[in-house]
């Protein structure tokens, strides 16, 4: 079933945005005004951690083009054992090390990392199997990168429970368009939020 969420317009978007539960619930993340930077809306994210559940202890994450960090430090405030959050823009990156360290007043159990890298560059080096949920939410205006990132958390991906590989893609493109790129998965969960269209696949390995 399509689910429609009510989107945030470009203008609107917030310079500071609130991780929404689990340890650090109500904290603020600062955005910068960025071309691309493009911050998962709180209603998105609540729907996406209700199909998750709200307790990610044991899983290994990885937040792909992370941006503000929206979607690796919910999943870090929702005790995942590590989370990695990838960026190689040199401003957002640095922003979120900025972020994550206002955070740690408030410790989390599992182990962030922040990575200064290229994402698909990243993904080629990691082993089969090797994650447990892996979130894309790549710049739309460079096509290629969801593709490229897509076929790659294919590979990565184990789809444990609670885990999965989450993206969101514009909505001009086609939900089937996408599906085609992981033909050992499918789209379990979906919802479209405006300009934004997002999947939550699951493995037909199992």
């Amino acid at each position: 079933m399509n689910k429609r969420v009510k989107s945030v317009a470009p203008s609107e978007l917030p310079k500071k945005i609130r991780i929404i539960g689990g340890i650090w619930r109500s904290r603020l993340l600062n955005v910068l005004d960025l071309p691309g930077l493009r911050p998962t809306t709180d209603r998105v994210r609540e729907t996406l951690f209700n199909w998750l559940g709200q307790d990610l202890t044991g899983l290994n994450c990885i937040d792909l083009f992370a941006g503000t960090g929206a979607l690796g430090f919910e999943a870090a405030s929702r005790s995942a054992q590590s989370v990695t959050l990838l960026e190689r823009d040199k401003k957002a990156h640095a922003r979120l090390a900025e972020n994550f360290l206002a955070l740690q007043s408030s410790p989390v159990p599992g182990s962030v990392q922040i990575l200064h890298r290229d994402c698909v560059e990243y993904l080629k080096q990691q082993a089969n199997l090797s994650s447990n949920l892996i979130f894309i939410d790549p710049p739309f205006q460079e096509e290629g990168l969801l593709d490229q990132a897509l076929i790659q958390a294919g590979r990565i991906c184990d789809d444990s429970p609670g885990g999965g590989i989450y993206a969101e893609f514009p909505a001009s493109r086609s939900r089937e368009s996408v599906e085609a790129l992981l033909p050992e998965w499918h789209c379990g969960k979906y919802l479209e939020a405006g300009q934004v269209k997002a999947c939550l696949f699951r493995s037909r390995r199992g």
